[in-house]
This record gives C-alpha cells, structure tokens and sequence, in this order.
C-alpha cells in the first residue's frame, strides 16, 4: 500500500521539475531532491534548502516564479504555513498572472499529496490496533452481558446448592439462556455455517467449492441467509447423486446475495425451504429455486444489507476539495488565454470537464472518457491555442482508465497530438514542448491526486473491514464456548439437579452441583475471554460423573502420551461436545472415553449405544464448532455411525504444527487474523453420514 502511495508522489515532483529543467533551470533538480527529501523525513535544514534553491532559480537563472511553487508547498506542511501566502505574494511581484497560478497549483499539489500520503501511512500503521481494541471492546460488552444474566444465575445456583435447596428452574433457564445468546452471536455471520456447509459436504464425498464475497457481519440477515444455507446444504446431502455443490456469497448495490448450486436435482422443488421464502419476502428479500440450463439446482437468495451507512471521513473530503481546487486552478490558466469573445462557450465546456473528472474517483467509466476526448478535440478549431491547456485533462483519466501498458502509450499519444495541434497553430517549438510536458505533467497530477484520493478511501474501508472482521472472530470466539465450553457444564448441573430431587437432596449430590457452579462461573470467565487451560484427566472425571449421574455406564481408558496446553485443551473441549450430546440426543446405556496415540498423532474416541434414526439434529453449532477449533491445530474430526452405536473421533498432532497461523487460537482473535473461507487448502472433514451433533 504505501509504495503504491508513493509511486504517484514521485511521478509528480519529477513532473513538475522536469518543466523547468526543460526551461534551462538546471537547480529545478536540486528544488526537487530537496522536496522529496522533506517529504520522506521532514527536518529543518531540508525545509531551508527548498526555499533557498527555488528562489535562487528565479533570482538567479531567470527561472519562471512557478518554481516557488516548491517552496509555497514545503511552508504549507509546517508550522510556518502563514509564510506560504508570501511566497505567493513574491511569485506575483516577480512574474506575470499564469507564472503565479502555477505557483499556487503547485504549493496546493504538493500540500495535497503529501498530506494523503501520510494520511494513508497513517491509517495503514493503526489498521491492527484499531482491530485488537474492537475485538477488546466487544469482548467487554459480552462479558458485561453475560455476567448480568448468567453470572448472578450461577451465583444463585450455587447458593441454592449450599442451602439444600437445588434449582433445577434456574439451571434449565440458564442453559436455554446460553444457547440463545450463542445463537445470537453466530446469527451475526455467516462464517460458521459456511464452515459447517464445507465439513459436511466433504465428508458426504461431494466436493464443495466456497466462493466468499461478502462483508463480515451482516446484521439481521445473517441469521436468515445461514438458515437459508443450512436447509440448502441438507437437501443437498439427502440427494445421493449429488456430486458437486457450490456455495457463492456477495454484495452489491446495498444488497446480500447468497447462491448454492448443485447437480443432481431433477426438480426446482422448494418445499425444503418451509416458510423461508416468506420470511424473506419479509425483509424485503427475494428467495427462489429454479434449474440452471446445465440441470443444476440453483438456490438463490437476495437481501437488503441494514447495517449503517458509514460516513466519508475528513480526510477523504479533504482529498476531494483539493483535487476541485487544483482542477479549477487549471481551469483558470487556461481561460486567461481564453480570447475574449469565447470565454462563455469555455466556461461551460471547461465546467463539464471538471466535473467528468470529479466523476472519475468514484469509478472508471468509459461513457465519460468518450466524452472528454470529444470535449478535448472538437473546440479546438474554435477555441484555438489556448485549448491546447486541457489535454493533460484527458490524458489523466486515460492513466486511470487503462492499465499502463496501454495508458502509457495513449497518454503519450495524446500529448503528441498536442504538439501536432500546436504545429499547425503555428506556434514556435519550445511553446510546443512546454504544452506537451505541462500535457503529461497535467495527467500525471490528475491521476496522482484522484489515484491517492482513491487509496485514502480504500485504506479506511481495509481498516473498518478488519475491525469489523476482528468483532466477528469475537462474537464467533464466544458463541463457541457458550456452546462447547458453558453449555455442558450447565447441562451437567440441571442433570445433578433434578437427580438431587430425586434422591432427597443428599450432601453429596449438592455439593457437586455447587463444585459444579464454580467451574461454570470459571467456564463463563473464559467465555469473556480470559484463557483458560483445560485437562483431560479432570474432563474425563467430570465427564464418569455427569454420564453414571443419568445412569449410563462409563468406561475411561487415558493412555494418550503428554500434550501441549493447546491441543490437550482443544480435545478436553471435544470431549465435553461429546459428551453433551450423548446426553441430548441418544438413550445411551453405555458409552466409552479412550484415548491413544496413533502415530506422531493423538486420538480421542467417545462411543455410545442409544442411537436411532439415520441422521440428528439439523443446523447443529457442534460440528462446526469443533472443527473449527481442530482445524487451528491441523486436526480432523471424524464421526461414524451404525448397529444403534455412534462414534466421534477427534485426531491432533501430538507436537501441533500450527499451519493456520493461529498460534493455536482456533478463532485467531489473538491475532486479529480470521480465517478466510476458500483461500485454505485443508479440508476438516466429518466422515459418515449419521450425525449425532
């Protein structure tokens, strides 16, 4: 970003000096040494050989006062910017009108550009900052809201357990509470659906192809358009002749758009969708199915984006105000050699040209270059040599609107035809050559200054993106520890409540709820983003108890081989996801933990009876949470299912490689650096079609 900033920086000061150079003045090279020195480290002695090599051009070589331009510049970028306005006046002593314009352009030019330019350094150098106290801040906020509601229920929990009085209502509101909040969170994306989407398919042996073009969050339509995801991906997984799903997301013209293509289907049938269509066209969205030509079903759904506008910032405007400025300075030099009877018609077409060049910081269209080259030439005849002025008006855009292997030779093209205009005006040659530089120097202002102003706006956008992206990673951060962390120590305190009752509130049974309490409020702590690392013994021990409490009986066999605190932390986290859903979602008698070193690698298997169907609970947070966390440390996640038994295995290295970079941050906050779908060549895969997550 920055030496992009700088290139057109450069390509300015050496325009501008190779005017005068071409002039005679040998000392412009020295006046623009200097400038761009003062522009890099900005000392005093720098400051002063500018001024003094600019007026020494003028004093002493006879050098046009435009020069002084430098200088006017220099003073306008310190302290001592009141001097500027007597550099100009000076100019206006010493030279004619044209010669003084110059001056100004130039000192505006230079004041512009240099002040873009540290305003993009600037905003470059703060883009992880501003991103690490988002990401601190919205971690705050979570805390602060889950302390006041879940934080004082597991105080009462807890106070409850040591009276004898064990509160069954509180622990199931509290547990409803969690998943509700990490539902919120993660409805805010659609990030972790996605990743869902891609585990699942991949583990169906349907290759999926994730296409990412939206901005993170979304607001209110996330959670539509990941419901929306979610019941595409499952239609596409009852379908057994699917072999191919493509999953594209962008934005445009104040919309979200979310399309899931896929082979296989033999109808546009939509009555997987339920009421979907009609909560879109609620929200003022559109949601439809149809067959491509290629017989592909296509899933497509268009939101308005919500979120608030946001506001161009001072410096960009000020970027904008000084291009007007410097476009109107050119628009006046040009209409003092205007004659006198032409100078209404000059007036307005001038006034157009401005504006089509205004016009092009907002874009590069086509329609408008047309014009300005009609606009360049077709007065010409009329105007006279005084028209000669505006091609560097043209050629400007030309920079812009080309790549450089064309824009180059074009630009260079029309500041020949300038020279060839001026040859059947008549005029003498070194007027010729003095039109042709001021053509290219002309263009290369205008393309530096929209070219820059284009970057400011490019490097605040970068910035807000990643500071938006960094709350995301955040809420995402939470939402899975609400869910994998808080969630099953909430569950495992209503399952010890409810047996309280049962047995008559026995000690035992109470004080486990309360030990229980205590390491939930530790879990919440760690949900608002203080680490902590788990174990798996403890997990393991934790988990006997929770599991023999709902009457199943439990076999535990730990011969894992010492682990790193990340990945020893990331599988107790497994087990803990595992262990919750043998309790929701299967009548399990019995269910095994055993883990085992295969390999350079660690696995951790948890096997229960119980289950029935083929399949289990749609639009689970589970697997993609998992995943997502083993995916930090290299690891896979496999699930199988079959005869009633169910089987979750999870694999990490057993010295972890960190591929992701992520330090083995599976949410990369720490960082600021959130994974970006499609752009990684590993696939977390979920082998087997039954899900019990």
């Amino acid at each position: 970003m920055t030496k992009r900033a700088w290139a057109p920086v450069i390509a300015v000061l050496v325009g501008f000096a190779s005017i005068y150079l071409a002039a005679g003045s040998w000392l412009a090279l020295v006046v623009c040494a200097a400038q761009l020195a003062f522009v890099r480290w900005r000392t005093w002695w720098l400051l002063v050989a500018v001024v003094l090599s600019a007026y020494a051009a003028v004093l002493l070589l006879g050098t046009s006062v435009g020069i002084l331009g430098f200088a006017g510049g220099t003073l306008l970028l310190t302290r001592a910017r009141p001097l500027a306005v007597g550099v100009v006046a000076s100019a206006a002593v010493l030279g004619n009108v044209d010669a003084t314009i110059s001056a100004v352009l130039i000192s505006l030019v230079i004041y512009g550009l240099t002040t873009l330019i540290g305003r993009v350094e600037e905003i470059t150098a703060t883009r992880l900052t501003l991103a690490l106290s988002a990401a601190a801040e919205e971690r705050l906020r979570i805390a602060a809201e889950l302390n006041r509601g879940l934080g004082r229920a597991l105080e009462t929990i807890a106070a409850g357990a040591r009276a004898g009085r064990p509160d069954a209502e509180t622990a199931r509101g509290s547990l409803a509470a969690a998943r509700e909040a990490a539902s919120g969170y993660r409805a805010m994306s659609l990030t972790p659906e996605i990743t869902t989407a891609r585990a699942m398919l991949t583990s169906a042996g349907i290759t999926a192809e994730i296409r990412v073009g939206h901005e993170e969050p979304l607001g209110p339509a996330g959670a539509l358009l990941a419901a929306i995801l979610r019941e595409a991906v499952t239609d596409v997984l009852r379908q057994s002749s699917a072999r191919t799903c493509v999953i594209e997301t962008g934005w445009e013209h104040g919309q979200v758009r979310l399309k899931v293509t896929t082979d296989g289907a033999r109808t546009a049938d939509d009555a997987f969708l339920d009421d979907l269509p009609a909560r879109v066209e609620e929200a003022g969205g559109v949601l439809r199915t149809r067959l491509t030509d290629d017989g592909r079903l296509c899933v497509e759904a268009v939101l308005p984006d919500v979120r608030p506008k946001e506001q161009d910032h001072r410096s960009y405007t000020l970027s904008m105000a000084l291009l007007a400025a410097v476009l109107t300075g050119f628009v006046v030099k040009g209409l003092l050699k205007t004659p006198a009877d032409l100078l209404a018609p000059a007036t307005l077409l001038l006034a157009v040209v401005v504006w089509l060049q205004m016009a092009s910081v907002k874009g590069r269209h086509m329609g408008h270059l047309s014009v300005m080259a009609a606009l360049t030439y077709l007065p010409l005849p009329l105007i006279g040599p005084s028209w000669l002025g505006i091609m560097g008006f043209l050629a400007g855009p030309v920079l812009l609107a080309f790549p450089w292997r064309e824009a180059v030779p074009i630009a260079v093209a029309v500041a020949a035809s300038t020279v060839l205009a001026g040859f059947f005006m008549e005029l003498p040659v070194p007027v010729l050559i003095n039109y042709a530089l001021s053509t290219l120097v002309t263009a290369v202002v205008m393309y530096g200054l929209i070219t820059l102003a284009q970057l400011l706006k490019e490097s605040w956008d970068s910035r807000d993106a990643l500071a938006r992206m960094a709350v995301v990673e955040e809420r995402l951060r939470a939402a899975r520890d609400l869910h994998d962390l808080l969630g099953h120590s909430l569950a495992a305190i209503l399952i010890k409540c409810e047996l309280a009752r049962r047995l008559g509130n026995p000690d035992s049974e109470l004080r486990e709820i309360a030990e229980l309490a205590e390491r939930a409020q530790s879990d919440l702590r760690a949900v608002s983003g203080d680490h902590r690392d788990l174990l798996l013994g403890p997990e393991a021990d934790g988990a006997r108890t929770v599991l023999s409490a709902a009457g199943i009986e439990v076999v535990i066999d730990l011969a894992h081989p010492p682990l790193p605190p990340e990945a020893e932390t990331v599988l107790s986290t497994v087990l803990r996801e595992a262990v919750t859903n043998v309790l929701r979602h299967s009548a399990a008698r019995t269910c095994s933990i055993t883990t085992a070193a295969a390999g350079d690698r660690v696995r951790l298997s948890v096997r229960n009876d119980g289950v029935t169907g083929g399949g289990g609970r749609r639009g689970s947070a589970g697997i993609g949470n998992l995943t997502t966390r083993l995916a930090a440390l290299d690891g896979t996640l496999t699930t199988t299912a079959g005869g009633g038994w169910y089987e979750l295995t999870a694999m990490v290295p057993a010295c972890p490689s960190d591929p992701a970079g992520l330090g083995g941050d599976a949410d990369g906050v720490g960082a600021v650096a959130g994974v970006e779908l499609g752009d990684d060549p590993r696939e977390v895969v979920a082998h087997g079609s039954c899900r019990q997550v």
